[in-house]
Parts: structure tokens; C-alpha cells; sequence
């Protein structure tokens, strides 16, 4: 069987990685380097990239001196911290790593509407003071989620927001009948989000980031919302304006938000949002499991394995698009 070089950018010391070893065959030469001048001499005869880590520079330059590469994957479900013009005019096909992330976002997108509809914050207020406080909850049978960016991770809260009898609405670009809808209660196109806006006690954004969805819920966007809902954000940071919804919430125009990515990555210490009692913060870590890794690096074995014996790669990106 022919010799494939196999190329890693990034995580050179990462464990999980160790696994390629035996797991992508013996006629696999494999090379591991956190940059892209580490790669050669290698990277003259690599034909596949998994990028792990490192930044869209980077990965421009191993395009630049990898003449016979023949598919590109990264680890992230997120494009936008590693396309380029170079990339995207490429005809080499980009995978990502969609799918891996979605069930433990799911969850996290629940725990934060149980968080406030249970009002968990004044629970363990009351708890601390050893204050015995009795208090109306909500259902969240009785309540609507809107999801904007139906993808994969929308899909996945979808599902879970659907068990518990909630309505759940959809914003997606392209509204045409597909798989997921049937935890959907009705689909609404970008174009209007104002539309749905109004209707939810829930608002979450799982949306790419693309130059269409940069700030896409923003000061006119809280204006349009429930003066109880709560914003949640588990897709990419600045898909939110950040100072937007620090306003919405000092001024109370929205009743909370649960955030687990940011504009700037660490949150800032001067942040209004750490001090916001309205706020639950992750630290980008909501899809963090214990697997996490080993799951990454399992999808691109299975990746590897369609790519290896010719049939259709999965979660192919449309580059243009954005993901």
C-alpha cells in the first residue's frame, strides 16, 4: 500500500495525538510540530493536514510549501480563526470538527435555562444567609426557545429543548425542510430575526462567525426581546456585541445572559461581567468533557479512514460560506 504523509500542526506534546500512531496504519509517516517551518522536510510530500492548533499565518504557510496536499482538517467546529483568501480559493477540500462539540453545548444551553427559570441564583443567596425563602418557579414546558444558527449545535439543543416540552423556534440561512426539524416548532429565515426575536423567553446564539453573523444581535436586537429573556451564547464570541448586551443588562432590558464565549478570549478582569449577578460564565469550557480530546482526534481517524479508501469525507465546509 502507498506511504501517506500524514502532517500535524500544533499539540506536538499532546497526548491524545500518541493515538495516531497506531491508529492510522503502518504505511502512515506522520510528523508532529507546533509550526509550520518545523514540518519540513515532510511537508513537500504531506497529503493531508489535521491542524490541531495554530493560526491562519500558519496555516498559509503550509499551504505555500505543501505542492501535494490533498485535504485539509481541523479540530475546531470554528473556521473563522483559520481562513484565509489563500484557503479559500484553494480547491483542496476543509473538514472540521463538527458533531464533536454539540451534545455537551446542548446540555450546557439547558443547565443555563434551568438556572434561571429554577432562579438558582436566589436559591443559594438564600442558602448562604441560611434564610429559608419560598418562591414561584418556572416550567420550562411553558416557555420558548429561539435558536439562532441551526446547525449542528442548534440541532442539539433543539432536541433537548424539545424534551422538555419547550416551543423551539430556528433562524438558519437556507429554511428548506431537513433533518432536525421535527424538534422545531417553526423556522425562520435571517432575514427575520426581528421576527422571532419578540417570541422567546430564551435566545440563543450557535451561529458560525462570518462577516454576515459579526454582531448579528446587537443594541437593536435587545430592543426587540422580551424584557425577561435570557441571551445565551455557546457559538462564537462576536456574534454578540459585548457591549450591547453589558448595557441590556445593567439596564435590565434583558432579565440575564449565559455566556461561554467572549470577544476577547480570556474575559477580560475588567469585564462587567464578572460582577453581573444576572450573568452565568463559562470560560469557553461548556464542551470541555473529559473526552474531549479523544474525541477530536477519533473523528479525524474515521476522517482518515473515508479519505484513505475514497469515499466522501464528512462535515465538509463550504469555504465561502464560512463553514
Amino acid at each position: 500500500m502507498e506511504q501517506i504523509t500524514v502532517v500535524v500542526l500544533g499539540g506536538s506534546q499532546e497526548p491524545a495525538l500518541q493515538r495516531l500512531k497506531s491508529e492510522l496504519g503502518p504505511d502512515v509517516r506522520l510528523k508532529f510540530a507546533d509550526k509550520a517551518s518545523e514540518l519540513e522536510p515532510e511537508l513537500a510530500d504531506a497529503r493531508v493536514l489535521f491542524q490541531w492548533a495554530g493560526n491562519r499565518e500558519e496555516l498559509q504557510r503550509v499551504l505555500a510549501g505543501a505542492p501535494k496536499l490533498e485535504w485539509i482538517h481541523g479540530r475546531y467546529a470554528g473556521l473563522d480563526a483559520i481562513l484565509s483568501p489563500e484557503l479559500i480559493a484553494s480547491p483542496i477540500p476543509l473538514t472540521n470538527g463538527r458533531g464533536s462539540f454539540s451534545q455537551s453545548l446542548g446540555e450546557f444551553v439547558i443547565c443555563g435555562a434551568l438556572y434561571f427559570a429554577k432562579d438558582l441564583p436566589r436559591m443559594l443567596r438564600s442558602k448562604a444567609e441560611r434564610r429559608w425563602d419560598t418562591f414561584d418557579v418556572w416550567e420550562l414546558s411553558t416557555q420558548t426557545m429561539g435558536i439562532v444558527g441551526h446547525g449542528d449545535i442548534g440541532r442539539a439543543i433543539a432536541r433537548r429543548a424539545k424534551a422538555f416540552g419547550m416551543k423551539v423556534l430556528a433562524l438558519r440561512r437556507n429554511t428548506s425542510p431537513r433533518a432536525g426539524d421535527e424538534d422545531v416548532d417553526q423556522v425562520f429565515a435571517n432575514a427575520d430575526l426581528h421576527q422571532m426575536l419578540p417570541l422567546c423567553d430564551y435566545v440563543v446564539a450557535a451561529a458560525p462567525l462570518t462577516p454576515d453573523t459579526r454582531h448579528m444581535i446587537s443594541t437593536a436586537e435587545f430592543a426587540a426581546m422580551k424584557p425577561g429573556a435570557i441571551v445565551m451564547n455557546v457559538g462564537r464570541g462576536p456574534v454578540i456585541d459585548e457591549a450591547a448586551i453589558v448595557k441590556a443588562l445593567e439596564t435590565k432590558q434583558i432579565r440575564g445572559a449565559v455566556l461561554d464565549v467572549f470577544e476577547v478570549e480570556p474575559l477580560p478582569a475588567e469585564s462587567p461581567l464578572w460582577g453581573m449577578d444576572n450573568v452565568l460564565i463559562s470560560f469557553h469550557t461548556a464542551d470541555h468533557t473529559k473526552d474531549w480530546l479523544d474525541d477530536a482526534v477519533s473523528l479525524f481517524v474515521e476522517q482518515f479512514r473515508r479519505f484513505r479508501n475514497g469515499e466522501p469525507l464528512k462535515n465538509v465546509a463550504d469555504k465561502r460560506a464560512g463553514y
